[in-house]
């Protein structure tokens, strides 16, 4: 398919040619440009407040200031990014009123989740990443491909901007809920700078740059990036993360206007941490969480240097061998230009485009079931099974097991991208009429999109030891001391769960959105409205499995697991063969009551068509699929104060949303059928007073499932790992060479599962940041993130547990104590 998406580039590609010649251009989908001029490194100043004066880029109808906008938007300066301590991208959105984002997965694979709206099976469904105003990924919870494995926050970010529900409806596909934006350096702003990173308490090294500016007679450009090597911010005993990226950006500026290319290189590997062993006791109302003797819920993993090669089939059925150093790995290329230009009488034209060839790997252990070693070397080779390790060593005493009495049958989720390319165009005609002190804007837009998604699952079993350093593989044996596993492998395949896991996937998703939208600026009000319509297509096969007796290893010999081997069914593929159409409109008015006071209101419908997930049993045989089915609605109101005095600001915002929900989980093998309806307040904060600057956001909501096709007695609970309070709190001092500050991250407690019965309690997270200039251009900074080593539970397979005894849940929790330091130097 990678043909067809060069056959689409090249279209995009003439479409942005035709629109250069008719005059040269702006912006693209969601993002807009103040003015004629690019994206400005320093658009947004440091810590200075809600910065409610600031021009609005990101997924909103015309370029006005965030006081006389009608959406809700925050932006975070390169400075506010490295206060918050982050060990991921997805740590970043933690400071991001309104969202919640389970950033317990690593690098990536995080769960993201805005003002109440669900996350049924992962990644972020109704939000979408973007770099510089474009999708990172088309759909933001593909499965093993969620949008934030594939973005990188380094020296190359000049801001980060966020829209919460409003006209993200309609200025982007699939994101009613709204628009995390990537906005990268340009060169506007001269000079650059180069930093070291080492890890103080765990291991890590990592290098930065960037450097822009002018490049004479009107030309500038920008080049940064990154490489680290290291452990990890749990234990694995190798190097679980390596690699990093390069972007470059080239901007010629024009009296009216400018036009750039751009470059992207991403080829990094991190380990995926996926739900772990825990140790909780207590009450369903009140648990207790412990970590298990000799694993350690804040630093260990299953991650370990002796299980780092599975063997097993490719998609084709031959041989092959993938290394679990790999984790997430994604490696992808990406090529854009953009422009924007005004033309005569109020006109102007802009257009962005990007193309991303995309691949890799997704792979990391998940623990099925964790019990007593001789319980679960029963459950799989019946009275009088024994386990030794992969070695031969007898592992004596399996109740006194590494302290812990504890073994896994675990699912090796091997995941094979083969191509998760995409194109992305948007192409804008805006027309501004003056009359008076009225101004209106008017748009007209076309987007255009396409997503690849090909991969192979290629999962396995394995019988592992529960040990936080260095676990080990284990065979079992059945009472005629018969080898019933290779080397720790139980099956080609995951038979505990049916053997559901080995498919292949070949589609593409195409989606066309033209849209208009009118703005109109009198006195003190601002008036706008949007629509929007999507058009979608699915083409491609999916593929099952098929059991079948196979010499995986071809030595000749046909083992225990090699009798039953799951393998791709390539003679039996379904068709996906289905198309959707959605509108979505947006109406929003603000009115200034007086230069410090603002009162907003906004109505808005969006969509979100459903892709991989679908596949799971929802493509009927001729590779159709129902209309309820395609596509999610959410139905969104808002209204809000802002207001700033001597040295405080606030924006806070009521806001109630419905949404519906079809999606697949594969670790519970579930299917969901749902309507959710979320209410809740806002809110914002700023004040500042000499060197002294706090800053802080906090979201109620109140959310139910109104209604459950599947599980109706679930009809009123409130949805799975949704607290009714999360809030963050930064507050700083800065006096002559230094800065001082904390970041801390709080939810209150939450359900495990939607039958609401095991509690996630509730947590504070506290993250130390201090900085210090040495002399000019030199400074040194120190951050600690989750300093008092707070536990939290992110999510958790189990949904009650028994009361008054000792059970072992399979959950995420946060990272423990980590702290960095940091030696940068800036010209």
């Amino acid at each position: 398919m990678k043909s067809s998406l060069l056959r689409a580039s090249a279209m995009g590609a003439a479409l942005a040619a035709c629109g250069l010649s008719v005059a040269q251009a702006q912006d693209i989908q969601g993002t807009q440009v103040a003015q004629a001029a690019p994206a400005a490194d320093n658009a947004v100043p440091v810590n200075d407040g809600l910065l409610l004066d600031e021009i609005v880029v990101t997924a909103v109808v015309s370029q006005t200031s965030k006081m006389r906008s009608s959406v809700s938007v925050s932006a975070l300066s390169a400075d506010d990014l490295l206060q918050s301590a982050p060990r991921s991208t997805a740590e970043i959105f933690r400071n991001i009123p309104g969202i919640r984002s389970e950033s317990s997965g690593g690098e990536g694979n995080a769960n993201i989740a805005v003002r109440g709206l669900p996350v049924a099976a992962g990644g972020a469904k109704f939000l979408q990443l973007h770099e510089d105003g474009l999708p990172v990924m088309e759909f933001g919870d593909i499965a093993f491909g969620n949008a934030d494995i594939f973005l990188r926050a380094d020296a190359n970010v000049a801001r980060v901007e966020a829209i919460r529900g409003g006209s993200a409806s309609t200025l982007a596909s699939n994101s009613p809920g709204g628009v995390i934006n990537f906005i990268s350096k340009t060169g506007d702003k001269e000079g650059g700078s180069f930093a070291i990173t080492r890890g103080l308490d765990y291991d890590t090294t990592r290098g930065d740059f960037e450097f822009g500016g002018s490049l004479g007679d009107d030309w500038t450009a920008h080049i940064g990036g990154f490489y680290r090597e290291g452990e990890g911010a749990r234990n694995a005993n190798y190097t679980a993360e390596s690699g990093g990226q390069v972007k470059a950006n080239l901007t010629r500026n024009f009296e009216n206007g400018y036009a750039r290319v751009y470059f992207k290189y991403l080829n990094d590997r991190a380990a995926g941490y996926l739900p772990q062993p825990v140790l909780i006791s207590g009450t369903n109302s009140d648990p207790k969480i412990r970590s298990i003797a000799g694993f350690s819920i804040l630093d260990d993993s299953l991650h370990t240097p002796n299980f780092l090669t599975n063997v097993g089939l490719d998609g084709n059925n031959n041989p092959r061998t993938s290394s679990l150093k790999d984790g997430m790995h994604p490696v992808s290329t990406a090529v854009g230009a953009e422009f924007k230009f005004d033309l005569a009488d109020g006109w102007s034209v802009a257009n962005k485009l990007r193309v991303a060839d995309t691949s890799g790997r997704f792979v990391s252990p998940f623990p099925q079931e964790v019990m007593g070693a001789q319980a679960l070397a029963t459950a799989i080779g019946g009275a009088g099974a024994t386990l030794r390790y992969t070695d031969g060593t007898s592992i004596g005493n399996p109740a006194s097991l590494n302290g812990n009495g504890l073994a896994s049958r675990v699912a090796l989720f091997d995941v094979e991208i083969n191509d998760f390319s995409n194109l992305a165009n948007d192409f804008k005609l805006t027309k501004s009429i003056v009359s008076g002190e009225s101004v209106i804007d008017l748009t007209a837009g076309y987007y255009k999109a396409r997503q690849n998604i090909e991969m192979d699952w290629l999962w396995n079993t394995y019988v592992m030891d529960v040990k936080g350093q260095d676990g080990r593989l284990l065979d079992v044996y059945d009472s005629n001391g018969q080898k019933l596993t290779s080397n720790g492998l139980l099956a080609y395949g995951v038979p505990l769960w049916g053997n559901c896991c080995t498919r292949r996937y070949d589609t593409q998703y195409d989606i066309d959105a033209p849209y208009v939208s009118a703005a109109w600026e009198m006195g003190s009000w601002n008036l706008d409205g949007s629509l929007r319509r999507d058009e979608g297509r699915a083409r491609g096969t999916y593929t099952a499995s098929r059991q079948a007796t196979v010499d995986v290893n071809r030595d000749g010999v046909i083992s225990a697991p090699e009798r039953s081997v799951s393998v791709i069914d390539s003679a039996n593929p379904q068709l996906v063969n289905y198309d959707w159409g959605y509108w979505s409109w947006s109406v929003g008015a603000n009115y200034m009551i007086n230069p410090d006071l603002a009162a907003f209101a906004r109505v808005s419908q969006g969509g979100r068509a459903n892709a991989d997930r679908l596949l799971f049993g929802r493509v009927r045989a001729d590779g159709s699929v129902a209309k309820e089915d395609a596509v999610d609605m959410v139905d969104q109101y808002e209204a809000g104060l802002k207001w700033r005095g001597d040295g405080i600001s606030l924006f806070a915002t009521a806001f109630y949303a419905k949404t519906q929900e079809q999606n697949f989980e594969a670790t519970s093998q579930r299917f969901f059928d749902r309507t959710y309806e979320a209410k809740g307040i806002e809110l914002e904060a700023s004040y500042r007073y000499d060197g002294f600057l706090l800053t802080g956001g906090a979201t109620w909501t109140d959310a139910e499932i109104s209604k459950d096709a599947l599980t109706p007695a679930f009809k009123g609970n409130t949805p799975r790992r949704q607290a009714k309070l999360i809030y963050q709190v930064t507050p700083s001092y800065s006096y002559d060479v230094f800065t001082i500050g904390a970041n801390i991250i709080g939810t209150t407690k939450s359900y495990a599962q939607d039958n609401n019965e095991l509690v996630m309690p509730g947590y504070a997270q506290v993250n130390l940041f201090g900085d210090v200039s040495i002399t000019e251009g030199l400074s040194l900074s120190v951050n600690v993130n989750n300093l008092f080593n707070a536990k939290g539970l992110t999510e958790a397979e189990e949904g009650s547990i028994v009361e008054g005894v000792d059970n072992i849940i399979r959950a995420r929790s946060i990272n423990g104590r980590s702290s960095t330091a940091t030696l940068k130097y800036t010209f």
